[in-house]
């Protein structure tokens, strides 16, 4: 079957020839539509220092799809041929006490798709039924590919209650703009989000934030002043892993505020503590979703009227990787899509 590989330690993709997936009595064969493209599937192909760490060569890469199941093991009775997926991305270990205790998300031991075993960037994907997903027939298969992605906006964004408070995020990548959305949905108040990209902070007011705020042209203190904002913002949602955006953060949250912390800094980085301590702000790391709470909540609530559409922007046939990869490079795209079967 063809497959976008990292053939060898390096930079670079190679879309090949490799041999089907074969499938154990627990597990389904689900032949793949299409497939968004991460920024962990940019640092595979740039083959960066974390990448080097974490990825076995050569490797079928990706994560985020949806697909029809072709086959079920023996063992799979709630699934059957021709229905409509996507998985999650996590394979725990199912033994752990987080995992005994169902805490899957808290696995210590998970694998990832596309990351240290066969992933989604290929016509054919082999999962252990308990990490399928059944879409609601209601779901548009575009929305449905980055159900991962989107997982992670949702599991940020509702860390903590967001109905009727003020909402910062910074970073207006694509799971920041869906986290936006989903805060808004969810009875926020203000949302605010900054960047210093025109083009996604552009999306951002499309999806519908009080405030795009690019912080080379005005403050977040300016900001506030300017919604009638007193004393701070209730609950933010770090996505850019950058520094400086973090500490604006923490200068600009209301005493006893909270923030979830999704973006992944490429080094360790100092903030105040002694605004966290004498602040008292809470602090939560995120990873992933919830298994499967948060695959419920993303259903329901694009069912109850959330459109996160916009924030896919582009689409390539998979022959096409090389110029989607290129797309995303300009910072000039929002999730970009991969066809396998019949072409955008």
């Amino acid at each position: 079957m063809r497959a976008l590989v990292k053939q060898e330690a390096g930079p670079g993709l190679v879309m090949t020839e490799v041999p089907e997936p074969e499938i154990g009595i627990n597990d389904v064969l689900i032949r793949v539509d299409r497939t968004g493209i991460c920024g962990t599937d940019l640092h595979i192909e740039e083959w960066n220092e974390w990448a080097q760490q974490a990825v076995p060569v050569p490797l079928v890469i990706g994560h985020e799809f949806v697909g029809e199941i072709v086959e079920i093991g023996s063992n799979v009775k709630d699934y059957g041929p021709g229905d409509l997926v996507s998985g999650e991305g996590h394979v725990v270990c199912g033994r752990c006490r987080n995992c005994m205790a169902g805490r899957r998300h808290l696995c210590a031991d998970a694998g990832g798709i596309g990351v240290n075993r066969p992933g989604a960037f290929a016509e054919l994907i082999a999962l252990p039924v308990t990490n399928v997903w059944h879409h609601d027939a209601s779901i548009d298969r575009d929305v449905a590919a980055i159900f991962d992605p989107f997982g992670n906006a949702v599991h940020s964004a509702l860390q903590f209650p967001v109905l009727g408070e003020d909402v910062l995020i910074t970073g207006a990548g694509p799971i920041g703009l869906m986290a936006a959305a989903v805060v808004r949905h969810a009875g926020a108040r203000y949302v605010v989000i900054t960047d210093v990209n025109p083009y996604r902070l552009e999306l951002a007011r499309k999806m519908g934030v009080t405030v795009a705020l690019d912080v080379r042209d005005g403050s977040l203190a300016e900001t506030q002043e300017a919604l009638g904002m007193k004393e701070g913002f209730d609950v933010g949602l770090e996505m850019s892993g950058n520094p400086a955006a973090l500490r604006d953060m923490v200068e600009n949250l209301s005493h006893g505020a909270s923030i979830a912390m999704l973006g992944l800094p490429e080094e360790p980085f100092a903030i105040d503590w002694n605004t966290v301590i004498f602040d008292q702000l809470t602090i939560r790391g995120v990873y992933g979703r919830e298994m499967y709470e948060t695959w419920y909540m993303m259903t329901v609530m694009l069912q109850s009227g959330l459109d996160i559409a916009p924030v896919i922007t582009h689409r390539f046939p998979a022959d096409r990787f090389e110029d989607a990869f290129a797309a995303i490079r300009t910072g000039e795209t929002g999730k970009v899509l991969l066809h396998w079967t019949d072409a955008p």
